[in-house]
């Protein structure tokens, strides 16, 4: 618990926290809100390319959501991931840690576990950003069907969550900041080519953000929980090579 608090300490006390915070949340709903005004004032260009998110009604919101959501939370929990593990081999204070009487695979364990709370908090924070947005747009109380849409998005940003997880493993791997951050790229173009080659059922990277889209019927549980594996895995596997960090001679 003292490792988690140190590392939530490190996060909450960060640039890179707060604005990749603000940076994902606002930015997705400014970037909804811009879609809606644009539909609303019938550019047909917009309207074509948005596809079912060109309905001005909560199905089209959530939609667009679902849509953007699938990309923006990969980038931007990437990016956080990478300096949460990265920051300690560039600002060299790795080196310190191998004086502190607890394992590296528990500082590890502790970066992963604040990772996945400030995550938690921002992908409620998606949800409530766009209830109110649709709130004020005008839309009305959501009706079932709506709300079970909101809880796919909390769902879809939690996946995301965790498909970044491998950035952890390439930073430790790597020693630096840049790597993980070009990995995280990857992981969204992957995810894209995944879903465009019909592989994204089967395929972690793009089963969430289908599962979503479309209404949880295109991907089933089983193939949903490979999502959950796949993160595992790599969370192991950085957990792993922090074990294995020795200091340079």
């Amino acid at each position: 618990m003292n490792a988690v608090r140190v590392e939530g300490l490190k996060l909450s006390r960060s640039l890179v926290g707060l604005i990749s915070t603000l940076a994902i949340v606002l930015g997705m709903v400014g970037l909804l809100g811009g879609i809606t005004a644009g539909v609303a004032g019938g550019n047909p260009d917009l309207i074509a390319q948005a596809g079912p998110a060109a309905t001005l009604v909560w199905s089209g919101l959530l939609s667009g959501s679902a849509q953007i959501t699938a990309v923006v939370t990969i980038l931007g929990f990437g990016i956080v991931l990478a300096w949460i593990f990265g920051r300690e081999f560039t600002d060299g204070t790795i080196t310190g840690l191998f004086a502190l009487p607890i394992s590296r695979t528990r500082i590890a364990l502790a970066k992963l576990a604040v990772y996945l709370l400030w995550a938690t908090f921002v992908s409620t924070a998606i949800v409530l950003g766009v209830l109110v947005l649709g709130l004020s747009i005008g839309y009305g109380p959501p009706h079932s069907d709506s709300w079970a849409a909101l809880g796919r998005l909390w769902v879809l940003a939690m996946l995301s969550a965790g498909i970044a997880i491998p950035v952890a493993w390439i930073a430790t791997l790597t020693h630096s900041l840049l790597p993980a951050v070009g990995s995280t790229i990857a992981l969204v173009v992957l995810a894209q080519a995944g879903a465009l080659a019909g592989a994204g059922g089967w395929m972690p990277l793009a089963a969430p953000a289908l599962w979503a889209m479309s209404g949880s019927t295109a991907v089933s549980l089983l193939q949903l929980m490979l999502t959950a594996e796949f993160a595992v895995v790599f969370g192991a596997l950085a957990c792993l090579s922090w074990s294995r960090l020795q200091l340079a001679r």
